[in-house]
């Protein structure tokens, strides 16, 4: 029975939708946990300096596949850590321009996967964060530091910041404490709204992120669906699932012999736009008329 290593930057309380995604990827392959496939979790709970010696033990093992999921540092502490044993990634950056794969189409002897792509989302999201605050002169930007996802976003925010004549200020934020102090410096800044970067920390961390986001009274733009899910008022970006599905579909075609260097890198052809009125009423924020008429998703 072959041994899959699950290798996430994420936890196992709020990832379950997710782990169920890749699980039905691996059952349209023909391979259903405990039946034909044993899977090894290792989780690191957005503590990406863990991510290294958490691939180590699953090379150790021995395992089939590496599925390294919830960001850029699980597949880059994957690729270091083997270049034999077959990588199947989920990231958000673009994965030819930092060295993960030297191509989209031939990605490599041991390297696959799906990229979210949310760097290019960047301008997109301020301009619907725009929308929602139209008088908006100054937007704070929530960061991560030290992760590969949510780096190459700030250039493209900046850009699109400079275009809209809106001044941004950058916040940082790598731990739960750092998190707090970011957060509470954001909400004595009084900024006109929030924009929080892409990144698998603030993933894991959604619902304290919320709570105190709901400090600064203003509108804060999410990048991914779940936030909005967890009570934030906006989200843009590509469906997580079904990246994570499409991550069980790759691993399953590995599993019975397809190469990596043969499964062409995947990207989203959809991205979504999903609003909480909910959080709009509390908030006191009247959503335009015309951000309602394209969303993907209003959660009432």
């Amino acid at each position: 029975m072959p041994v899959i290593g699950f290798l996430s930057s994420r936890s196992p309380r709020e990832s379950r939708s997710v782990e169920a995604a890749f699980r039905d990827g691996l059952k349209e392959s023909g391979y259903v946990e405990g039946q034909n496939t044993h899977i090894a979790f290792r989780w690191a709970d957005g503590q990406f300096d863990q991510l290294p010696a958490l691939a180590g033990e699953l090379v150790r093992q021995q395992v089939a596949v590496i599925v390294a999921i919830g960001g850029g540092s699980a597949a880059l502490a994957a690729k270091a850590a083997t270049a034999i044993i077959p990588i199947v990634f989920v990231v958000g950056f673009d994965p030819v321009v930092v060295g993960l794969v030297p191509s989209f189409n031939r990605p490599g002897d041991n390297v696959t996967g799906m990229t979210l792509m949310s760097p290019l989302l960047g301008q997109k999201r301020l301009e619907l964060l725009r929308e929602l605050a139209p008088k908006a002169a100054v937007v704070a930007v929530l960061v991560n530091p030290l992760s590969p996802d949510g780096i190459p976003e700030i250039g493209d925010v900046e850009a699109a910041a400079q275009a809209l004549g809106i001044g941004i200020k950058t916040f940082n934020a790598s731990t739960s404490s750092e998190l707090y102090t970011a957060l509470i410096a954001i909400s004595d800044l009084r900024p006109d709204a929030l924009l929080v970067v892409s990144d698998p920390f603030f993933l894991v961390r959604r619902e304290e992120l919320i709570v105190l986001a709901g400090r600064i009274k203003g509108p804060v733009m999410y990048p991914f669906r779940e936030f909005a899910e967890a009570g934030g008022l906006v989200s843009y970006g590509a469906n997580i699932p079904n990246a994570y599905r499409q991550a069980g579909i790759y691993t399953g075609r590995i599993l019975r012999g397809a190469k990596p260097t043969d499964l062409p890198i995947m990207q989203p052809t959809k991205f979504e736009l999903v609003l909480n009125l909910k959080t709009a009423k509390a908030l006191g924020l009247n959503i335009p008329p015309t951000l309602l008429a394209i969303a993907d998703e209003v959660i009432e």
